[in-house]
């Protein structure tokens, strides 16, 4: 059974930065697709960045394109995110997912999910 461990959440101000990560436990082969998600009490989960495991492609959503970007370390099994420029708008708690396959930025094709970590950008 694959478990995913976030951390690196907290709080920060608007301009900021943060880097989440994510430690994956349980077999997940290298071609996968690991990504962030976020989501707030007013709005879906929605896809931040993914990766694909395999050859280290990188997709992002628009809103965070050029501010956000999305690493892994294999020999740690961990996916990273690192966040620049944060803005009040980022606030969210942000999950970790996995899927076995090819990347996609919808929520519902994700297999397994972290347990969420709290990110607060105030203004």
């Amino acid at each position: 059974q694959v478990q995913l461990v976030e951390s690196g959440g907290g709080s920060v101000q608007a301009g900021g930065s943060l880097t989440l990560s994510c430690t994956s436990s349980g077999y997940i082969s290298s071609g996968s697709c690991m990504g962030w998600f976020r989501q707030t009490t007013s709005k879906e989960r929605e896809g931040v960045a993914l990766i694909y495991t395999g050859n280290g492609i990188t997709y992002y959503a628009d809103s965070v394109k050029g501010r956000f970007t999305i690493s892994q370390d294999n020999a740690k099994n961990t996916v990273y995110l690192q966040m620049h420029s944060l803005k009040p708008e980022d606030t969210a708690i942000y999950y970790c997912a996995a899927r076995r396959i090819y990347c996609t930025f919808q929520p519902r094709d994700f297999d397994y999910w972290g347990q969420g970590t709290q990110v607060t950008v105030s203004s």
